[in-house]
């Protein structure tokens, strides 16, 4: 049988090094633009990467979960707070799955 501790201790591990390891070795600020703005958009774009896949597979069907994506990204692209942004995919998704 696997032991799970095990697990847990490697994952804090490697969690815990990838925390520490930047502080440790990186000891003056980072100059390079490019290098700067790739941290800079790390975050949005992790946090994008695991939003999609849920988007998709939140409904019924794909298409009603696509549909109301676009509606999603047309809202927020023309200013929709993002109460709106929600309650349009939402509304969206929720007509859609009634005729699907």
């Amino acid at each position: 049988m696997y032991n799970i501790y095990l697990y847990i201790l490697v994952m804090a591990g490697v969690t815990y090094l990838i925390r520490v390891l930047p502080l440790t070795l990186i000891q003056k600020e980072i100059k390079n633009c490019t290098l700067r703005s790739f941290l800079f958009y790390v975050p949005y774009v992790t946090l994008a990467v695991m939003t999609f896949p849920a988007i998709l597979s939140a409904t019924g069907s794909i298409l009603s979960a696509l549909i109301g994506f676009i509606i999603a990204l047309v809202l927020a692209y023309r200013g929709a707070d993002l109460f709106k942004v929600s309650v349009g995919a939402c509304l969206t998704v929720f007509i859609i799955e009634l005729f699907l």
